[in-house]
């Protein structure tokens, strides 16, 4: 199968207009509330040694902290415009990068083929898929981490919608960050509560640790407040 047209031309779009700015995507935030936290959770589980693959890397923030964790790091994102602003980003060259789509079966085995059993880092993707794709994303995951590979996976939780909501009525309207995410018809927080722990235990995978958490954004309420989206998180193995 393949992602729509649609689906992959408002990522592009998203990802072209955006400025190589630290934080300009409302998910780019800081490691230290991202992939610092969530890697704690996931090396007790998991082989340093292997490879780490971050699927849906975007500009490569997270990936580049993965790097100091892990023997290898690579970024993987449909959009290309994402991964050249994750190339730019990457100034020292501590991680690698490439165009992926992860609903191509073919692709991901191809990958698979090449760097072996992987760790995954996969941070807020299966909710904003399109909904026939979301079994595909977590078979992608599936192949890459194989025997000896573990997986974090983060996901957005329906509570979030109403969070995106209110921010989206406060006066004046969705701050500016959000307000690009609809304007590019992305749709976040998709999936139901059960949807995605449903998938990943389709997919083949087995959940080690699981609990909640909240995905910090770089956009702020009129208040002052963060925005902060409640998520759950996965660490999981191979079947």
């Amino acid at each position: 199968m393949d992602v729509s047209q649609g689906y992959r031309e408002s990522w592009e779009g998203f990802w072209s207009a955006t400025s190589d700015a630290p934080g300009e995507a409302i998910w780019d935030s800081d490691p230290s509330l991202t992939s610092v936290p969530d890697s704690e959770l996931l090396l007790p589980y998991a082989d340093a040694s292997l490879p780490v693959v971050d699927l849906g890397c975007g500009n490569g923030t997270q990936t580049r902290y993965l790097a100091t964790c892990f023997a290898r790091a690579i970024g993987v994102d449909l959009s290309h415009a994402a991964i050249e602003h994750a190339r730019r980003a990457d100034t020292a060259g501590v991680a690698e990068f490439a165009q992926l789509n992860l609903v191509d079966g073919d692709a991901v085995r191809a990958l698979h083929e090449r760097i072996g059993d992987t760790n995954v880092y996969m941070r807020a993707v299966i909710h904003q898929s399109e909904p026939p794709a979301r079994a595909a994303v977590a078979a992608a995951v599936a192949t890459l981490i194989g025997e000896r590979g573990r997986a974090f996976v983060a996901e957005l939780t329906p509570a979030s919608r109403t969070v995106l909501q209110q921010a989206a009525q406060a006066p004046g309207g969705p701050p500016r960050k959000l307000r690009r995410v609809f304007e590019h018809g992305l749709k976040p927080a998709g999936a139901t509560e059960e949807e995605i722990p449903d998938l990943l235990r389709a997919a083949g995978m087995t959940t080690l640790a699981t609990g909640d958490t909240s995905l910090a954004q770089t956009e702020y309420l009129p208040d002052g407040t963060r925005i902060d989206l409640p998520a759950r998180w996965f660490v999981l193995a191979g079947g």
